[in-house]
């Protein structure tokens, strides 16, 4: 029979909203593993999800959950899926009658689960017992052990402790919040030896204190790679989000010693978005964290460096090395180099906002926010793709969601699919041709001043939460003088580069540019930094595959 490591600690959690069912699996379970394992029942997906939580702040370990498909309010899928965030490493098992056969299939996209079971499953000698045998067995030789959490102690209007949780909450780092003003953050702060004066202050899982750090120091101290482990490699590859580790990945696995180098967060903008529902492979969606997770990890498995919070200042050409320099003034070399930079949001110009962005005004960090706005009125500035899946997300807990769109509707710049969420959605509102003309507030925003592009009428609005997704500015000025670039920064490659068929300036080959490569031979592009990209996440996956591809022909032909 199958035991625990700590029996005292270690949980097999049950959920299934008949009682009397609910009391047959814990019997059954009691009896195999009652020795080994304390067995935990809960009989609906929300009092399984707080069970889970106050097992999480106890320390206990949870090897496996097993959740019925058919439950009111939440299904086991919503369920496994959420319980996901907490215990990542628990095995996981839909119950399910013949009937949702199909559904059980479809859970393996959405929550990795690991098996299925028929319901009923007499004999349990035969039916249930050796498939737990099974996963208890992988979760045993599986790093279970919880990871130290990292403690945050900050203000809720305080801009450097919205960019330390977002840092953490995007690189997947477990940490644990508290409020500078509550009696737990109090004695933290007493106990770091901080007035509170500044904020946050961060308790690192080995005890060392940080206050206000800057993004590499945190790094290094929650276990992030920040330092390279060679000074020459095959590849580099500059930028982590979607085009980023799709070269990542496909480069390791083809045999290129790979680096991936990331000044923030992988998974960029597609990263932060709450539902991602038309990539190709999950029928039903899946968050941009939970595709960042599962990418860095495969790079990570094929045996690509990926470098966190390490920012790119130049590009130099060596001979036949590509030079790339650090902020800090070190530098790595490679044979080639893939620019996947990505854009950024662009930033509200109207009065106020830049004094108030972290404190009330954000810029694409609705996930990491989006449990403070529970109950509140929200603004969503934006009419793309990412500004509607924040709206669609956002709505399960406000109040209420208004959408700012400069444009006459949604139709030009936002996917059908999106379009018909939000108009099903009872608090969310749309409002065209409106702009933010300005920002209040002191110590966080207050108030917004909105315009009506049609009428120049304005209208001063109670807020205290918005967030922007406008426009898309590329990640390339440091690229400026050596590659060639459009008006507006993006990078130019391949067939943009020679529209009168002759080569750029400076082109030495006596071939033209593959279809990536940029003005520099060997060094390549992919995703949205790349003048008259799709911005789609499949299309940025492709093309840092591609590039993967022209890389080795370049290599080859070098």
């Amino acid at each position: 029979m199958a035991q625990a490591t700590d029996a005292a600690r270690t949980v097999i959690l049950t959920v299934d909203d008949d009682p009397g069912v609910s009391r047959a699996i814990a019997r059954d379970l009691r009896r195999r593993y009652g020795g080994g394992y304390r067995i935990v029942r809960a009989e609906s997906g929300e009092s399984a999800l707080e069970a889970l939580r106050e097992l999480k702040l106890r320390g206990d370990l949870v090897a496996v959950i097993l959740a019925d498909y058919r439950m009111p309010q939440m299904n086991g899928i919503e369920f496994l899926e959420q319980a996901l965030g907490v215990y990542p490493g628990a095995r996981r098992v839909l119950l399910t009658a013949y009937a949702d056969t199909n559904a059980a299939i479809d859970a393996i996209n959405v929550v990795d689960l690991d098996h299925y079971l028929l319901k009923p499953w007499d004999p349990p000698e035969e039916k249930l017992y050796p498939v737990l045998d099974d996963l208890l067995a992988v979760w045993r030789s599986s790093d279970y052990r919880p990871v130290p959490a990292t403690k945050v102690v900050g203000h809720r209007w305080s801009a450097p402790s919205s960019r330390v949780r977002d840092f953490l909450a995007r690189n997947q780092v477990p940490y644990r919040w508290y409020s500078s003003d509550e009696p737990e953050g109090r004695r933290l702060l007493e106990a770091a030896g901080s007035d509170g004066r500044r904020l946050p202050v961060v308790i690192a899982p080995d005890g060392t204190v940080l206050v206000e750090p800057e993004a590499p120091e945190l790094a290094a101290r929650v276990g992030l790679a920040t330092t390279p482990a060679a000074e020459f490699y095959d590849l580099v590859v500059i930028g982590g989000g979607p085009a980023g580790l799709g070269a990542a990945v496909y480069g390791a696995s083809e045999g290129l010693r790979t680096v991936l180098v990331e000044r923030s967060a992988t998974g960029g903008q597609a990263g932060q978005s709450s539902r991602i529902e038309n990539y190709l492979g999950f029928p039903d969606g899946v968050s941009g964290a939970q595709l960042t997770d599962r990418a860095r990890r495969q790079a990570g498995r094929f045996g690509a460096e990926i470098l966190t919070a390490r920012e790119v200042t130049g590009l130099e050409v060596n001979g036949a090395a590509r030079v790339v320099r650090f902020s800090d003034g070190s530098a790595i070399a490679a044979h080639s180099v893939i620019l996947a930079t990505g854009v950024s949001y662009r930033q509200l110009g109207a009065p106020g906002c830049e004094g108030l962005t972290g404190r009330g005004v954000y810029y694409g960090s609705s996930l990491t926010e989006a449990a403070s706005c529970e109950g509140q009125d929200v603004y969503v500035v934006g009419g793309a793709n990412s500004a509607g899946q924040a709206a669609v997300y956002l709505a399960r807990g406000a109040k209420s969601v208004t959408l700012l769109v400069r444009g006459d509707s949604l139709t030009a710049s936002m996917s059908y699919y999106l379009i018909q969420q939000i108009e099903d959605a009872h608090n969310i509102t749309v409002r065209p041709r409106t702009a933010v003309e300005a920002a209040h507030g002191e110590e966080h925003l207050e108030r917004l001043t909105l315009r009506d592009a049609g009428t120049g009428a304005t209208e001063v609005v109670d807020a205290q939460w918005m967030f922007v997704f406008i426009g898309a500015a590329p990640l390339t000025d440091w690229l400026e003088g050596t590659v060639l670039r459009d008006g507006d920064g993006f990078i130019l490659a391949g067939p943009d580069l020679t529209p009168d068929g002759r080569p750029p300036p400076a082109w030495e080959l006596d071939r033209p540019p593959y279809h990536l490569e940029t003005s520099v031979p060997g060094v390549f592009v992919a995703g949205d930094a790349r003048a008259r990209s799709a911005k789609r996440v499949a299309s940025a996956v492709g093309e840092g595959a591609m590039a993967v591809m022209l890389v080795h022909r370049y290599l080859e032909q070098s």
